[in-house]
Protein backbone atom coordinates (compact mmCIF):
# COMPACT_ATOMS: atom_id res chain seq x y z
CA UNK A 1 0.00 0.00 0.00
CA UNK A 2 1.20 3.52 -0.72
CA UNK A 3 -0.11 7.07 -0.43
CA UNK A 4 1.02 10.09 -2.46
CA UNK A 5 1.08 13.32 -0.47
CA UNK A 6 0.23 15.93 -3.07
CA UNK A 7 1.57 18.99 -1.27
CA UNK A 8 5.17 17.79 -1.61
CA UNK A 9 4.67 14.96 -4.11
CA UNK A 10 6.13 12.59 -1.55
CA UNK A 11 5.34 8.90 -1.77
CA UNK A 12 4.81 7.01 1.48
CA UNK A 13 4.71 3.23 1.54
CA UNK A 14 3.63 0.58 4.01
CA UNK A 15 5.88 -2.41 4.70
CA UNK A 16 4.58 -5.85 5.62
CA UNK A 17 6.09 -5.77 9.06
CA UNK A 18 9.22 -4.56 10.78
CA UNK A 19 11.06 -7.65 9.59
CA UNK A 20 10.46 -6.57 5.98
CA UNK A 21 12.69 -3.51 6.54
CA UNK A 22 16.47 -4.08 6.65
CA UNK A 23 17.76 -3.57 10.19
CA UNK A 24 20.45 -1.10 9.10
CA UNK A 25 17.89 1.05 7.27
CA UNK A 26 15.50 1.00 10.22
CA UNK A 27 18.14 1.87 12.81
CA UNK A 28 19.55 4.66 10.65
CA UNK A 29 16.17 6.35 11.24
CA UNK A 30 15.59 5.18 14.82
CA UNK A 31 19.04 6.07 16.18
CA UNK A 32 20.56 4.29 19.17
CA UNK A 33 19.16 6.31 22.07
CA UNK A 34 15.99 4.34 22.82
CA UNK A 35 16.09 0.51 22.62
CA UNK A 36 12.31 0.19 22.36
CA UNK A 37 12.24 1.52 18.80
CA UNK A 38 15.31 -0.42 17.65
CA UNK A 39 14.83 -2.96 14.87
CA UNK A 40 16.16 -5.71 17.16
CA UNK A 41 13.45 -5.09 19.77
CA UNK A 42 10.50 -4.62 17.43
CA UNK A 43 11.46 -7.48 15.11
CA UNK A 44 11.83 -9.77 18.14
CA UNK A 45 8.25 -8.93 19.13
CA UNK A 46 7.11 -9.77 15.61
CA UNK A 47 9.13 -12.94 15.04
CA UNK A 48 8.34 -14.37 18.46
CA UNK A 49 4.59 -14.15 17.85
CA UNK A 50 4.12 -11.51 20.55
CA UNK A 51 3.06 -8.59 18.31
CA UNK A 52 1.21 -10.08 15.34
CA UNK A 53 -2.14 -9.77 13.61
CA UNK A 54 -3.30 -12.88 15.48
CA UNK A 55 -2.57 -11.10 18.76
CA UNK A 56 -4.28 -7.89 17.62
CA UNK A 57 -1.03 -6.10 16.72
CA UNK A 58 -0.56 -6.24 12.95
CA UNK A 59 2.79 -4.59 12.15
CA UNK A 60 2.38 -2.09 9.30
CA UNK A 61 5.30 0.35 9.46
CA UNK A 62 4.92 3.40 7.24
CA UNK A 63 8.02 4.66 5.44
CA UNK A 64 9.14 7.56 3.28
CA UNK A 65 12.29 7.03 1.24
CA UNK A 66 14.99 9.64 0.85
CA UNK A 67 16.76 10.74 -2.30
CA UNK A 68 19.19 7.83 -1.87
CA UNK A 69 16.34 5.32 -2.08
CA UNK A 70 16.65 4.26 1.55
CA UNK A 71 14.09 4.97 4.28
CA UNK A 72 14.47 8.49 5.64
CA UNK A 73 11.37 8.51 7.86
CA UNK A 74 9.53 5.62 9.54
CA UNK A 75 6.48 5.38 11.79
CA UNK A 76 6.29 2.11 13.79
CA UNK A 77 2.59 1.62 13.09
CA UNK A 78 0.23 -1.25 13.91
CA UNK A 79 -3.35 -2.06 13.00
CA UNK A 80 -4.96 -2.76 16.37
CA UNK A 81 -8.11 -4.85 16.84
CA UNK A 82 -8.35 -4.05 20.57
CA UNK A 83 -6.91 -1.62 23.13
CA UNK A 84 -4.80 -4.00 25.20
CA UNK A 85 -1.10 -3.56 25.85
CA UNK A 86 -1.05 0.20 25.21
CA UNK A 87 -1.21 1.76 28.72
CA UNK A 88 -3.06 4.79 27.34
CA UNK A 89 -6.65 3.85 27.87
CA UNK A 90 -9.25 4.63 25.22
CA UNK A 91 -11.85 1.98 26.04
CA UNK A 92 -14.43 4.67 26.85
CA UNK A 93 -13.81 6.30 23.46
CA UNK A 94 -14.32 2.96 21.72
CA UNK A 95 -17.52 2.31 23.63
CA UNK A 96 -18.93 5.76 22.84
CA UNK A 97 -18.09 5.50 19.13
CA UNK A 98 -19.60 2.05 18.78
CA UNK A 99 -22.75 3.00 20.73
CA UNK A 100 -23.14 5.83 18.20
CA UNK A 101 -23.09 3.25 15.41
CA UNK A 102 -19.43 3.51 14.41
CA UNK A 103 -16.70 0.90 14.19
CA UNK A 104 -13.74 1.81 16.40
CA UNK A 105 -11.51 -1.15 15.52
CA UNK A 106 -9.22 -1.60 13.75
CA UNK A 107 -7.43 1.60 14.64
CA UNK A 108 -3.92 2.74 13.75
CA UNK A 109 -1.44 2.62 16.63
CA UNK A 110 2.00 4.24 16.47
CA UNK A 111 3.86 2.73 19.39
CA UNK A 112 6.34 0.27 20.77
CA UNK A 113 4.03 -2.62 21.74
CA UNK A 114 3.56 -3.41 25.42
CA UNK A 115 6.02 -0.67 26.36
CA UNK A 116 4.83 2.40 28.32
CA UNK A 117 8.14 4.05 27.56
CA UNK A 118 8.40 7.59 26.13
CA UNK A 119 10.34 7.66 22.90
CA UNK A 120 10.31 8.85 19.29
CA UNK A 121 7.26 7.84 17.31
CA UNK A 122 8.53 9.48 14.15
CA UNK A 123 11.85 7.83 13.34
CA UNK A 124 13.62 10.44 11.28
CA UNK A 125 16.86 10.28 9.36
CA UNK A 126 15.57 13.44 7.64
CA UNK A 127 13.73 15.60 10.18
CA UNK A 128 12.22 17.73 7.42
CA UNK A 129 10.02 14.73 6.55
CA UNK A 130 8.16 14.78 9.90
CA UNK A 131 5.08 16.67 8.56
CA UNK A 132 4.90 14.37 5.54
CA UNK A 133 5.12 11.26 7.73
CA UNK A 134 2.29 12.54 9.95
CA UNK A 135 0.33 13.30 6.78
CA UNK A 136 0.89 9.72 5.62
CA UNK A 137 -0.56 8.40 8.87
CA UNK A 138 -3.64 10.57 8.37
CA UNK A 139 -3.97 9.38 4.79
CA UNK A 140 -3.89 5.74 5.86
CA UNK A 141 -6.69 6.42 8.35
CA UNK A 142 -8.86 8.24 5.81
CA UNK A 143 -8.27 5.92 2.86
CA UNK A 144 -9.10 2.83 4.92
CA UNK A 145 -12.06 4.28 6.82
CA UNK A 146 -10.39 3.85 10.21
CA UNK A 147 -11.82 5.58 13.27
CA UNK A 148 -8.54 7.03 14.52
CA UNK A 149 -4.76 6.98 14.87
CA UNK A 150 -2.93 7.05 18.20
CA UNK A 151 0.73 7.83 18.83
CA UNK A 152 1.34 6.80 22.42
CA UNK A 153 4.19 7.69 24.81
CA UNK A 154 5.53 10.30 22.42
CA UNK A 155 8.91 11.83 23.18
CA UNK A 156 8.16 15.34 24.53
CA UNK A 157 10.33 16.84 21.79
CA UNK A 158 8.02 15.37 19.14
CA UNK A 159 4.73 16.43 20.73
CA UNK A 160 4.83 19.87 18.99
CA UNK A 161 5.06 18.11 15.60
CA UNK A 162 1.77 16.31 16.19
CA UNK A 163 0.21 19.39 17.75
CA UNK A 164 1.14 21.50 14.71
CA UNK A 165 -0.60 18.91 12.51
CA UNK A 166 -3.79 19.31 14.54
CA UNK A 167 -3.65 16.05 16.47
CA UNK A 168 -5.25 16.04 19.91
CA UNK A 169 -2.71 15.91 22.74
CA UNK A 170 -3.31 13.81 25.83
CA UNK A 171 -1.28 13.81 29.05
CA UNK A 172 -0.72 11.32 31.84
CA UNK A 173 2.04 10.84 34.40
CA UNK A 174 4.70 8.41 35.44
CA UNK A 175 7.39 8.34 38.11
CA UNK A 176 11.04 8.65 37.04
CA UNK A 177 14.22 8.82 39.10
CA UNK A 178 16.69 11.58 38.21
CA UNK A 179 20.42 11.27 38.77
CA UNK A 180 21.65 14.61 40.12
CA UNK A 181 25.30 13.68 39.82
CA UNK A 182 25.25 11.04 42.58
CA UNK A 183 28.43 9.02 43.06
CA UNK A 184 26.68 6.27 45.03
CA UNK A 185 23.33 5.31 46.56
CA UNK A 186 24.22 7.01 49.84
CA UNK A 187 24.68 10.28 47.94
CA UNK A 188 21.10 9.93 46.73
CA UNK A 189 19.89 9.12 50.24
CA UNK A 190 21.56 12.24 51.58
CA UNK A 191 19.15 14.32 49.48
CA UNK A 192 16.16 12.78 51.29
CA UNK A 193 14.52 13.75 54.54
CA UNK A 194 15.90 11.81 57.51
CA UNK A 195 12.74 9.78 58.07
CA UNK A 196 12.67 8.67 54.42
CA UNK A 197 16.36 7.71 54.49
CA UNK A 198 15.79 5.47 57.49
CA UNK A 199 12.73 3.85 55.92
CA UNK A 200 14.60 3.02 52.70
CA UNK A 201 17.59 1.59 54.54
CA UNK A 202 15.24 -0.58 56.59
CA UNK A 203 13.42 -1.79 53.49
CA UNK A 204 16.64 -2.66 51.70
CA UNK A 205 18.02 -4.62 54.65
CA UNK A 206 14.81 -6.61 55.05
CA UNK A 207 14.52 -7.33 51.31
CA UNK A 208 17.97 -8.89 50.86
CA UNK A 209 18.25 -10.83 54.11
CA UNK A 210 19.39 -14.35 53.23
CA UNK A 211 19.50 -13.53 49.51
CA UNK A 212 22.14 -12.84 46.89
CA UNK A 213 21.51 -10.10 44.33
CA UNK A 214 22.97 -10.56 40.84
CA UNK A 215 23.13 -8.14 37.89
CA UNK A 216 23.33 -10.18 34.67
CA UNK A 217 23.96 -8.74 31.22
CA UNK A 218 25.62 -9.45 27.89
CA UNK A 219 27.03 -12.93 27.29
CA UNK A 220 26.20 -13.96 30.88
CA UNK A 221 22.48 -14.06 29.98
CA UNK A 222 22.01 -17.82 29.62
CA UNK A 223 18.83 -19.64 28.66
CA UNK A 224 18.66 -20.96 32.22
CA UNK A 225 18.28 -17.41 33.49
CA UNK A 226 15.57 -16.75 30.91
CA UNK A 227 13.74 -19.94 31.90
CA UNK A 228 13.68 -18.68 35.48
CA UNK A 229 12.58 -15.20 34.47
CA UNK A 230 9.85 -16.65 32.24
CA UNK A 231 8.26 -18.22 35.33
CA UNK A 232 8.40 -14.87 37.13
CA UNK A 233 6.92 -13.06 34.14
CA UNK A 234 4.09 -15.56 33.69
CA UNK A 235 3.08 -15.28 37.32
CA UNK A 236 2.90 -11.49 37.24
CA UNK A 237 1.32 -11.40 33.78
CA UNK A 238 -1.44 -13.84 34.59
CA UNK A 239 -2.39 -11.88 37.69
CA UNK A 240 -2.34 -8.44 36.00
CA UNK A 241 -3.53 -9.07 32.44
CA UNK A 242 -5.06 -12.56 32.40
CA UNK A 243 -2.58 -13.68 29.76
CA UNK A 244 1.03 -12.54 29.46
CA UNK A 245 1.64 -10.49 26.33
CA UNK A 246 5.10 -11.84 25.48
CA UNK A 247 6.04 -15.34 24.39
CA UNK A 248 8.97 -17.28 25.79
CA UNK A 249 10.79 -16.99 22.46
CA UNK A 250 10.79 -13.21 22.71
CA UNK A 251 13.21 -13.25 25.63
CA UNK A 252 15.62 -15.54 23.79
CA UNK A 253 15.54 -13.31 20.71
CA UNK A 254 16.00 -10.21 22.87
CA UNK A 255 19.07 -11.79 24.45
CA UNK A 256 20.42 -12.96 21.11
CA UNK A 257 20.04 -9.58 19.38
CA UNK A 258 20.64 -6.94 22.04
CA UNK A 259 22.12 -8.61 25.12
CA UNK A 260 24.38 -5.60 25.70
CA UNK A 261 21.22 -3.51 26.21
CA UNK A 262 19.65 -5.97 28.68
CA UNK A 263 20.11 -5.93 32.44
CA UNK A 264 18.48 -8.73 34.40
CA UNK A 265 18.50 -8.14 38.17
CA UNK A 266 17.93 -11.36 40.08
CA UNK A 267 17.42 -12.39 43.70
CA UNK A 268 18.84 -15.82 44.47
CA UNK A 269 18.28 -18.03 47.47
CA UNK A 270 20.88 -20.78 47.85
CA UNK A 271 21.97 -20.11 44.29
CA UNK A 272 18.47 -20.43 42.77
CA UNK A 273 16.64 -17.39 41.31
CA UNK A 274 13.42 -16.61 43.19
CA UNK A 275 12.66 -13.18 41.68
CA UNK A 276 13.83 -10.94 38.90
CA UNK A 277 13.44 -7.58 37.18
CA UNK A 278 14.15 -6.97 33.50
CA UNK A 279 15.65 -3.64 32.42
CA UNK A 280 16.79 -2.24 29.09
CA UNK A 281 19.72 0.17 28.88
CA UNK A 282 19.37 3.28 26.73
CA UNK A 283 21.85 5.99 25.90
CA UNK A 284 21.11 7.96 29.08
CA UNK A 285 18.28 6.02 30.74
CA UNK A 286 17.71 2.68 32.45
CA UNK A 287 14.24 1.40 31.60
CA UNK A 288 12.57 -0.95 34.07
CA UNK A 289 10.06 -3.23 32.36
CA UNK A 290 9.02 -6.57 33.88
CA UNK A 291 9.20 -8.07 37.32
CA UNK A 292 8.08 -11.31 38.93
CA UNK A 293 8.74 -13.68 41.82
CA UNK A 294 7.98 -17.23 42.89
CA UNK A 295 8.48 -16.47 46.59
CA UNK A 296 6.93 -13.71 48.67
CA UNK A 297 9.63 -11.59 50.32
CA UNK A 298 8.71 -8.25 51.93
CA UNK A 299 10.08 -5.24 50.03
CA UNK A 300 11.86 -7.39 47.43
CA UNK A 301 9.86 -5.78 44.63
CA UNK A 302 11.08 -2.35 45.72
CA UNK A 303 14.66 -3.58 46.04
CA UNK A 304 14.92 -5.20 42.61
CA UNK A 305 12.83 -2.75 40.60
CA UNK A 306 13.69 0.60 42.20
CA UNK A 307 16.75 0.56 44.47
CA UNK A 308 18.89 -1.84 42.46
CA UNK A 309 17.90 0.10 39.32
CA UNK A 310 19.19 3.28 40.95
CA UNK A 311 22.43 1.49 41.87
CA UNK A 312 22.81 0.34 38.26
CA UNK A 313 22.08 3.78 36.81
CA UNK A 314 24.61 5.48 39.09
CA UNK A 315 27.25 2.88 38.26
CA UNK A 316 26.69 3.46 34.53
CA UNK A 317 26.46 7.24 34.78
CA UNK A 318 22.90 7.25 33.42
CA UNK A 319 20.70 10.30 33.88
CA UNK A 320 17.40 8.58 34.67
CA UNK A 321 15.55 5.47 35.68
CA UNK A 322 12.12 5.07 34.13
CA UNK A 323 10.26 2.40 36.04
CA UNK A 324 7.17 2.02 33.87
CA UNK A 325 3.52 2.90 34.29
CA UNK A 326 1.49 3.64 37.43
CA UNK A 327 2.77 3.29 40.97
CA UNK A 328 2.35 6.12 43.48
CA UNK A 329 4.41 3.95 45.83
CA UNK A 330 7.47 4.96 43.76
CA UNK A 331 7.14 8.52 45.07
CA UNK A 332 8.35 7.67 48.60
CA UNK A 333 11.35 5.93 47.06
CA UNK A 334 12.73 8.96 45.25
CA UNK A 335 10.93 8.63 41.93
CA UNK A 336 9.40 11.93 40.87
CA UNK A 337 6.18 12.59 38.89
CA UNK A 338 6.66 13.58 35.26
CA UNK A 339 4.18 14.14 32.44
CA UNK A 340 3.86 11.67 29.57
CA UNK A 341 2.20 12.47 26.25
CA UNK A 342 0.19 10.91 23.46
CA UNK A 343 -1.27 12.29 20.23
CA UNK A 344 -4.57 11.31 18.61
CA UNK A 345 -5.96 11.83 15.11
CA UNK A 346 -9.75 11.59 14.87
CA UNK A 347 -11.18 12.54 11.46
CA UNK A 348 -14.87 12.62 12.44
CA UNK A 349 -15.60 16.25 13.53
CA UNK A 350 -18.24 15.41 16.13
CA UNK A 351 -16.25 12.63 17.74
CA UNK A 352 -13.15 14.82 17.68
CA UNK A 353 -14.94 17.67 19.51
CA UNK A 354 -16.17 15.34 22.24
CA UNK A 355 -12.71 13.86 22.79
CA UNK A 356 -11.05 17.30 22.67
CA UNK A 357 -13.35 18.60 25.42
CA UNK A 358 -12.54 15.60 27.59
CA UNK A 359 -8.79 15.91 27.02
CA UNK A 360 -8.74 19.59 27.96
CA UNK A 361 -10.15 18.88 31.41
CA UNK A 362 -8.02 15.75 31.78
CA UNK A 363 -4.80 17.68 31.05
CA UNK A 364 -5.65 20.22 33.75
CA UNK A 365 -6.32 17.44 36.25
CA UNK A 366 -3.05 15.66 35.42
CA UNK A 367 -1.03 18.89 35.73
CA UNK A 368 -2.59 19.59 39.13
CA UNK A 369 -1.93 16.02 40.25
CA UNK A 370 1.73 16.26 39.27
CA UNK A 371 2.10 19.48 41.25
CA UNK A 372 0.51 17.91 44.34
CA UNK A 373 2.57 14.72 44.08
CA UNK A 374 5.80 16.67 43.65
CA UNK A 375 5.14 18.42 46.98
CA UNK A 376 4.71 15.02 48.65
CA UNK A 377 8.14 13.72 47.60
CA UNK A 378 10.75 12.46 50.06
CA UNK A 379 13.39 15.08 49.30
CA UNK A 380 14.55 17.65 51.81
CA UNK A 381 12.62 20.89 51.55
CA UNK A 382 14.65 23.51 49.75
CA UNK A 383 17.24 20.89 48.79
Amino acid sequence: MSARLAERDILARMAEGVCAVPAADWDACAGDGNPFVAHAFLSALEESGSATAQRGWQPLPILIDGADGRPAAIAPAYAKSHSQGEYVFDHAWADAWERAGGRYYPKLQIASPFSPVPGPRLLLRDEALAPALIGALETVVRQNGLSSAHATFVDPEQVPLFEAAGWLIRSDRQFHWANHGYACFDDFLSALASRKRKAIRKERAAAVEGLEIAHVSGSDLTEAYWDAFWHFYQDTGSRKWGRPYLTRQFFSLLSERMSDKVLLILALRDGQPIAGALNLIGMDTLYGRYWGAVEEVPFLHFELCYYQAIDAAIARGLARVEAGAQGEHKLARGYEPVATWSAHFIPDPGFRRAVADYLESERRAIANEIDVLAEMGPFKRGG
